[in-house]
């Protein structure tokens, strides 16, 4: 069960990252780095999951933390804060593709490269 969520991250992070590669519209590289960025949640999420966990609150004296299987608090805060820190990232890309496409009149990156001005 494991393998096929690490397996979907990488094939999500490779789809992304071909997308990134082949296109040249600026907001098809944007989507693309999203995926990537999607693909990293899920390999980050796949890397504190843990069958069975809890959170590591411990309220019952008959819970013994050594014994107990917990979930790492961590790696769920790091997603956290990578989505957040992503949709500013997006925002930001965002605002600047619509300035390019304004000022060049085109949201080719080729043709953007090619013109001086």
């Amino acid at each position: 069960m494991f393998a096929v969520n690490y397996v979907a991250a990488v094939l999500l992070f490779l789809i992304g990252l071909y997308g990134v590669i082949t296109q040249r519209n600026l907001v098809r590289i944007l989507l693309n780095l999203g995926i990537m960025e999607s693909a990293t949640f899920l390999f980050l999420i796949v890397i504190g999951y843990r069958s069975g966990g809890t959170a590591p609150i411990f309220y019952e004296p008959s819970i013994v933390p050594g014994r107990t299987p917990v979930v790492d608090p961590i790696v769920q805060a790091l997603a956290l804060t990578s989505i957040v820190i992503g949709v500013v990232t997006l925002a930001m890309a965002l605002s600047l593709i619509i300035q390019l496409a304004r000022h060049y009149r085109t949201l080719d990156s080729r043709r953007i490269r090619s013109l001086r001005g």
